[in-house]
C-alpha cells in the first residue's frame, strides 16, 4: 500500500468488509485517488494533487479539472453508501418533475391545436364568402317577396275560374291512372322476367342432373341411393324445383356432420392408443427404444403383447410383489423410523435445555421456555405425507393391504428425487437437503413466563423489533442452557467431574455492560471455567469474575508478547499507577 495523504480523498471512503475484491481494491483506490481534500484555494495551491468542495481537481501539480455541466450535490449523478435508494429515489423525483413538464406543455399543445381548427373553420367561411362579387347575390329577401306575390297571383286566378279547377281535376285523375298502369306494366315485365330465369335455371339443371345420373356407375347407384333415400324424411321427399338446393345443402350438411363424429371418435380412439404407447414407453424405454408411439407401430405392440403371454410373465407378478413388500417397504418404513427418532430426540434435547432455562432468571420473577412448533413448509408436510402414504395399510398382514404396484411407484418417485432428475438435479439436491434435515421440521420460537403462574408475557418467534441488550440477553440465556445441555450439567451442582472449560473470542466487545454482567452472571452460577478474550474497554466489567488476566501487546504486528497477572496482582498495580 502506498502511503497515503494525511487529508487523503481515499480516507474518507470505506469498503466493505465482505467484498471478495477488498484487497485490490483498497490498493487501487490508493493508487488513482489519492487527492488532498482542500478547504481553502491555498491550500489547493499548494498540494501537488489535490480536490475542493466545489469539485476543483489538480493533478500532476499543473493539471486543473472542473466540471460544470452538473451541480454537485445532484443525486441522479452519483451512488453515496453502498444502497442506490437514494440515487433511484431522485431519479423518480425527476422523471415525475418531467411527466409534470410534459403533461403541461401537452395540454397547450392540445390548446393552440384547438385555436388553429377554430381558425381553420372561420377562414373557410371567409373563402366561401369570397367568391360573391355583390351583396345582391346573397340578398335573399327580394326574391321571396317576389316568390310569394307570383303564388298570390296565381292562387287569385285558380280560385276565379271554375272550367280550370275542372280541367285541374281531369288531369289528376289522368295522371294518376297512366302512373297505376305503367306501375302494373313494370311488375309485370319483372315476373316475366324472373319466370323465365328460373326456367331456363331449372333446365340446366334438370340437364345436369341428367347427365350425372347417367354417368354414374351403375353399382355405386344401386348402393348408395337406397341408403340415401332412406336418410330422407316424408317433407324431404316433396321436393320441387326451387327447393332442390336448399334439400342438397341439408342432405350435404347431415352426411357431413355425422363424417365429422365418426372422425372424431377415431382421433378419441387414435389419442387414446397413442397415450397407451406413450405410457407404456415411458414404464419400459429399454424395451421400447426402437418403437415409435403412434398406430403405424401397431404391429409391434401387438408382437410385444404376444411374447409377454407366451412368457407367462402375469404368473411372477405375486412373487415380485411379495419382494417389494419384504425388502422395499421394510428399508423405506427405516427410513421414516429414523427420521422419527430424530425428531424424537431434538425435542428430548429441548426438554432438558428448557430444564436448565427454567432455573435462570431471564427477567425478576421471569424465566425462558424454548418451544418447538411444526414448520409449516409445503415441501416439506408433502415429503412427509409421501412417506406416510407409502407406509399406510402395508404392515397389517391383511389380503387387502398387499404393497401395490401404486405405492411401488411413490416409492419409486421419492427416490428418483434423492437420486437427482434429469435436468434438474441441482433442485432434487436442494430438495433432499431440505426435507431429510429434521432440524428443517421444526419452528423455533422462545416464550417468556412468570414463574408464578407459568402465563406467558412474551412470545419471542425471531429478534426483530428488540434493542441490542434485549437481543445480547436473550442470546446469553440460549448459550447457558445450551452449555449446561451440552456438558451435561445439573443446575446447582458445583462438585462433579463433567468438563466445563469455555473459551469467549471477541466477547462483549460490542454489548453494553448490563448484558455483559448478565451473562458473566450466568456463567457464574453454571460453575464454568472461562477463557475471556475482550477488548481492554471491557475489563472494568470482567474484572469481579476472572481469577486471573493475559495482556496481550503486538507492536509492529510481527512479535506478540503475553504478561499474566493474577487479579489481586493486577488491582495492586493498577493502584499504583493511579497514585
Amino acid at each position: 500500500m502506498p502511503e497515503l495523504h494525511p487529508r487523503s480523498l481515499v480516507r474518507k471512503l470505506a469498503i466493505r468488509p465482505e467484498t471478495d475484491f477488498y484487497v485490490w481494491l483498497e490498493s487501487d483506490l490508493a493508487r488513482r485517488f489519492d487527492y488532498a481534500c482542500c478547504e481553502t484555494l491555498d491550500q489547493f495551491r499548494r498540494e501537488e494533487r489535490a480536490l475542493t468542495r466545489a469539485g476543483q481537481i489538480k493533478a500532476g501539480g499543473e493539471r486543473h479539472e472542473k466540471d460544470d455541466r452538473y451541480r454537485l450535490d445532484d443525486r441522479t449523478r452519483f451512488v453515496l453508501g453502498w444502497s442506490n435508494e437514494a440515487k433511484i429515489a431522485a431519479l423518480e423525483n425527476q422523471a415525475r418533475g418531467l411527466e409534470q413538464r410534459m403533461q403541461a406543455g401537452g395540454e397547450k399543445i392540445a390548446q393552440l391545436n384547438r385555436q388553429r381548427a377554430s381558425l381553420d373553420d372561420r377562414l373557410g367561411l371567409l373563402r366561401q364568402l369570397s367568391v360573391f362579387t355583390s351583396f345582391r347575390d346573397l340578398d335573399w329577401k327580394p326574391v321571396a317577396v317576389e316568390i310569394e306575390a307570383l303564388e298570390k297571383e296565381k292562387r287569385q286566378l285558380e280560385q276565379g275560374s271554375d272550367v280550370l279547377r275542372t280541367l285541374q281535376a281531369q288531369l289528376a285523375d289522368v295522371e294518376q291512372a297512366i302512373a297505376e298502369t305503367k306501375a302494373e306494366l313494370a311488375k309485370a315485365n319483372e315476373d316475366k322476367a324472373r319466370l323465365s330465369e328460373r326456367a331456363d335455371i331449372a333446365r340446366r339443371q334438370l340437364d345436369e342432373c341428367r347427365t350425372l345420373v347417367s354417368t354414374s356407375d351403375k353399382d355405386a347407384k344401386a348402393h348408395y341411393f337406397p341408403r340415401l333415400e332412406g336418410m330422407l324424411s316424408d317433407g324431404d321427399r316433396r321436393i320441387t324445383v326451387e327447393s332442390c338446393d336448399g334439400r342438397e345443402r341439408e342432405l350435404r350438411d347431415r352426411l357431413q356432420e355425422q363424417i365429422d363424429k365418426e372422425d372424431h371418435k377415431i382421433s378419441r380412439l387414435r389419442e387414446k392408443i397413442v397415450a397407451g404407447m406413450t405410457a407404456y414407453n415411458g414404464l419400459y424405454p429399454s424395451e421400447t427404444r426402437e418403437v415409435d408411439a403412434s398406430l403405424e407401430a401397431a404391429p409391434d405392440y401387438r408382437k410385444m403383447l404376444v411374447d409377454l403371454q407366451a412368457d407367462g410373465l402375469p404368473r411372477f407378478e405375486t412373487r415380485f410383489k411379495e419382494l417389494l413388500n419384504e425388502n422395499t417397504i421394510r428399508e423405506i418404513a427405516n427410513f421414516q423410523s429414523q427420521l422419527h427418532l430424530e425428531r424424537q430426540s431434538i425435542r428430548e434435547r429441548i426438554e432438558k435445555i428448557n430444564q436448565s432455562l427454567h432455573e435462570i432468571d431471564y427477567n425478576p420473577g421471569r424465566f425462558i421456555v424454548l418451544e418447538d412448533d411444526h414448520n409449516g413448509d409445503p415441501e416439506i408436510r408433502d415429503f412427509q405425507q409421501d412417506l406416510r402414504s407409502c407406509t399406510e395399510g402395508t404392515l397389517t398382514g391383511s389380503e387387502d393391504s398387499q404393497y401395490s404396484e401404486a405405492k411401488f411407484l411413490q416409492v419409486k418417485a421419492i427416490i428418483e428425487r434423492f437420486r437427482g432428475r434429469e435436468g434438474m438435479t441441482d433442485l432434487d439436491k436442494r430438495w433432499t437437503r431440505k426435507v431429510t434435515d429434521v432440524r428443517n421440521w421444526f419452528a423455533f420460537s422462545a416464550s417468556e413466563r412468570w414463574r408464578e403462574d407459568n402465563s406467558e408475557h412474551e412470545h419471542y418467534t425471531d429478534s426483530g423489533g428488540k434493542s441490542g441488550g434485549q437481543k445480547e440477553k436473550l442470546a446469553y440465556t440460549v448459550l447457558a442452557a445450551s452449555l449446561a445441555y451440552q456438558f451435561g450439567l445439573e443446575w446447582g451442582e458445583t462438585r462433579s467431574r463433567s468438563f466445563r472449560f469455555v473459551l469467549i473470542d471477541e466477547a462483549f466487545g460490542r454489548g453494553s455492560d448490563e448484558s455483559t454482567r448478565y451473562g458473566l452472571e450466568l456463567f457464574k452460577r453454571l460453575s464454568l471455567q472461562l477463557l475471556v478474550v475482550t477488548p481492554l474497554q471491557k475489563i472494568h466489567v470482567i474484572e469481579p469474575f476472572v481469577a486471573a488476566v493475559g495482556f496481550v501487546h503486538n507492536d509492529e504486528g510481527s512479535r506478540s508478547m503475553l504478561r499474566n497477572l493474577t487479579i489481586e496482582e493486577y488491582r495492586a498495580e493498577r493502584l499504583s499507577r493511579a497514585g
